[in-house]
């Protein structure tokens, strides 16, 4: 039997939610980020039961997961529309749900998760890639954990109105640090993927809750600016906070073509050389990113775990896999 899985970070319900987007929102972000192929095939790919993404509860079959389902706010939206967007994915997330009653629960905060996953099955967990939406009103942050908001990021790539990514090196705005402390009140956890340098050392100064990493692997193994440097995972490390593995070949070695095990292994094994075996977990970054083949969706978990069994051991390989973010969610709940 697999061991339970608990993923920080995809964007599998933007590429379902993407084919029944309004066309006045699809056309404001400028490029269709799903696909290719979803388009001339789009009901491959709006169901989660099955689909051609990297995640469908087919290709989980009998391994319990638990899966943040971020919604991934493109950078050209503004935080008007990215009310409308975020509104639109996570209905349709709500509507999956409903159609697979019993193989699916949606957790209503980070409290719900272990239990629903000690039951078995796929747990859906809400979360935000690029909160700019807060931008149009601080009052979502209470309202949005209210509804079962777990965690959200402050940027992508770009410069926003609360943060910025690594595209430039600006900082954490006033109204950036207005959303942190709103967030640090309604217990929704931040998640620095994403930030820039800049907005990083600005959260880390402001912040006072644990910090999550969702998707972002380490700079001294592969030199990318989205991946953290040692002093920032020594930071999240001693907030109780956690850092999620991302899959993105980019991210995990200089020759992206030609990434293995052996170029992930290296990632978690600086980690653990860092004392970090209490913060490593996963963030595959599925439907967000290529992958290299043999991460290349959720049927190929039972094999990765095989490799990580037989590289780290079967309790540090639990403990990334689900054992360390189901310790923090619990914590924050």
């Amino acid at each position: 039997m697999t061991l339970p899985v608990f993923d920080l970070h995809c964007d599998t319900a933007d590429r379902l939610a993407w084919q029944s987007l309004p066309q006045d929102l699809r056309a404001a972000c400028g490029q269709d980020f799903y696909g290719p192929g979803d388009e001339t095939d789009p009901e491959a790919c709006r169901d989660l039961a099955r689909n051609r993404c990297h995640l469908s509860l087919e290709q989980v079959g009998a391994t319990p997961w638990a899966q943040c389902l971020a919604c991934f706010v493109p950078d050209e939206l503004s935080p008007e529309q990215a009310v409308r967007f975020y509104e639109h994915v996570s209905s349709h997330i709500t509507r999956e749900v409903g159609k697979n009653p019993g193989a699916v629960t949606l957790a209503h905060g980070a409290a719900d998760v272990a239990p629903a996953l000690a039951r078995g099955g796929f747990v859906a967990v809400r979360t935000i890639e690029n909160a700019r939406l807060f931008a149009a009103d601080l009052g979502l942050v209470a309202r949005l954990a209210e509804e079962g908001l777990v965690m959200a990021s402050l940027s992508w790539n770009a410069c926003g109105p609360l943060a910025s990514g690594h595209d430039t090196h600006a900082g954490l705005t006033d109204l950036g640090a207005q959303a942190l402390r709103e967030m640090e009140r309604a217990g929704v956890t931040l998640d620095v993927s994403h930030l820039n340098d800049e907005s990083l050392e600005d959260v880390l100064a402001r912040s006072r809750r644990p910090l999550v990493a969702s998707h972002s692997n380490a700079r001294a193994v592969c030199d990318h600016p989205r991946n953290l440097t040692d002093r920032q995972f020594l930071e999240i490390r001693d907030r109780g906070g956690l850092v999620g593995l991302n899959f993105c070949p980019a991210f995990l070695a200089k020759e992206p073509g030609q990434v293995g095990f052996d170029e992930v292994a290296a990632h978690i094994e600086h980690w653990l050389d860092l004392g970090g075996e209490d913060v490593v977990a996963l963030g595959s970054d599925y439907d967000g990113t290529d992958v290299p083949p043999f991460l290349d969706g959720a049927a190929t978990m039972p094999a990765f775990q095989r490799l990580l069994t037989d590289r780290f051991g079967e309790d540090l390989c639990a403990r990334i896999c689900a054992g360390n973010a189901l310790a923090f969610f619990a914590r924050q709940g």
